[in-house]
């Protein structure tokens, strides 16, 4: 099937698709007049990969899932590890994103709002406080 049949089955910009078969992802195979020729293997690669992006997980540990994948003797304590370093990694961004709201949420609690100039919420970002 050609690009854009394999993007519309896989959920993913061909552009996505060329990238990922550029950094070696995904190896469709050329027909005799070059262009890129997917297979239904490839297109569950491709949803496989639009899947674990959609995760979190980054291009590099998006490789290794696959390799992972690919390895049918693979444990699968190795691909639970990996998804709880993910999960890790997001409980992390959580905290941080929760800091920086009540952060923000304490600041603005502490301004009053109205027509004077002074401003807790200018002060701190100014470096003040």
């Amino acid at each position: 099937m050609n690009i854009g049949t394999a993007s519309e089955m896989a959920g993913l910009p061909a552009k996505t698709i060329r990238y990922y078969e550029e950094i070696g992802l995904v190896t469709p195979t050329r027909s005799a007049n070059g262009y890129r020729d997917y297979s239904e293997s490839d297109v569950h690669r491709l949803r496989f990969l639009q899947r674990s992006r959609s995760l979190g997980f980054t291009i590099d540990e998006c490789r290794h899932l696959l390799s992972l994948y690919d390895d049918k003797n693979r444990a699968s304590a190795d691909v639970k590890a990996m998804a709880l370093e993910k999960v890790a990694e997001i409980d992390r961004k959580i905290a941080e994103l929760q800091s920086l709201r009540d952060t923000l949420a304490n600041l603005a609690r502490h301004c009053h709002g109205d027509d004077r100039p002074d401003c807790p919420i200018i002060d701190d970002l100014a470096g003040g406080s």
